[in-house]
């Protein structure tokens, strides 16, 4: 894909988000459709591609009256969107189809109509760490958190200045679950969880979705909003374990897939105005700032606790208050590719003033899977 080829041209999340009781799953993908094809001006039949996570694609395009040329139902955890808008640039690119909606829907929280394979015995997981202990997530991704604490010196209260960064960010966004001001303090006293993870340094667990529809840029002056440019795209996957990780302190799926992407748009760091790091727990803005380059190893922590990351700093990071403030229905993917598209759009509400270029950079399972986008407000 040559940079700037391909545009997103539509970009919606559903009408409701946080707590929907009375909305299944597959609603809420309908739902976040709707919003996104409204967005662009078009119509269910000007859809020839589709992608989805978490329902079966099938399922989704019948629901919808679609009739796609194109299919996919990559699912690699909550950074499946990323690689969806990756191979919906090549496939558009290669001609496979022209148009294409990506959605998602999840009923994390009311669990109505939820899909989502559950671990089983035989599984790797099942017969190597669910043994010893483990429940998911806040257990497992606890592993890699404690052995880099135990070798850069992180601290409890770095850790949890990245929950108070983002809450400052979430105080700024009307439709953020969480708006009220936390300190350090009470991130600290907060409920434990699984050591060293305390409540508030843990993502919600909500009912939403989003959905975004790409085409070519050469197309994109016909459609009513400002096209969002794809500059570059990458992906990756290390282990389903996270006890097989080759290093418990840098994701090996991270750095292929940020370096990917990099490459693909050509850009430098210092090119980049914003960033979404998936933030499902505390420390993986810390990996990602790391891993994708943007700091040295060990120095992340750092980087946030002196505010480069909050409102005024020079990197703004996760401005829509992220996994931990702003709403999480288990793959949070879409919604970090939400506000990379509100930034440059100009729209976000927590704009961050001339914003040009936005990283948006997802983890699936724990640090399993990664996908990297590269989006700019202008055409190379």
């Amino acid at each position: 894909m040559r940079p700037g080829s391909i545009a997103i041209v539509g970009a919606a999340e559903t009408t409701r988000m946080g707590h929907i009781p009375d909305a299944s799953q597959i609603q809420l993908h309908a739902d976040a459709a709707r919003n996104a094809i409204r967005d662009a001006g078009l119509k269910p039949s000007d859809i020839d591609g589709y992608a989805c996570a978490g329902e079966i694609p099938t399922n989704v395009a019948h629901y919808l009256g679609l009739t796609p040329k194109w299919v996919d139902g990559t699912y690699v955890g909550g950074c499946s969107f990323m690689l969806h808008v990756r191979h919906a640039a090549a496939a558009i690119t290669a001609g496979l189809c022209s148009t294409v909606l990506i959605t998602h829907g999840e009923s994390g929280r009311s669990r109505i109509g939820l899909v989502r394979p559950t671990t089983q015995p035989e599984s790797y997981a099942g017969q190597f760490e669910l043994p010893y202990g483990p429940s998911g997530p806040p257990t497992l991704f606890t592993v890699p958190v404690l052995r880099y604490m135990k070798r850069y010196g992180l601290t409890h209260e770095q850790l949890a200045m990245v929950a108070v960064v983002q809450r400052e960010w979430a105080a700024r966004n009307p439709r953020a679950s969480f708006r009220d001001p936390i300190t350090v303090d009470d991130v600290l006293n907060s409920k434990m969880i699984a050591y060293p993870f305390r409540i508030l340094q843990c993502c919600l667990v909500t009912d939403g979705g989003g959905a975004l529809i790409l085409t070519s840029a050469d197309r994109a002056k016909d459609f009513p909003q400002k096209p969002v440019y794809i500059l570059g795209t990458g992906e990756s996957t290390e282990t389903p374990m996270i006890s097989q990780m080759a290093d418990f302190t840098s994701s090996r799926a991270f750095r292929v897939a940020g370096a990917t992407a990099f490459a693909e748009a050509g850009i430098t760091h210092a090119d980049v105005d914003h960033a979404m790091f998936y933030d499902a727990f505390a420390h993986l803005p810390i990996f990602g700032l790391e891993d994708l380059g943007f700091v040295p190893r060990g120095e992340a922590a750092r980087f946030i606790w002196e505010r480069n990351t909050a409102p005024g700093g020079k990197l703004p990071v996760n401005t829509n208050g992220g996994g931990l403030s702003y709403m999480h229905s288990g793959m949070y993917g879409m919604y970090a590719l939400q506000e990379s598209v509100r930034q440059m759009r100009g729209i976000a509400p927590a704009q961050v003033e001339g914003a040009k270029v936005s990283v948006c950079h997802g983890v699936g399972g724990m640090f399993a899977a990664s996908g990297t986008v590269i989006m700019s407000n202008q055409q190379p």
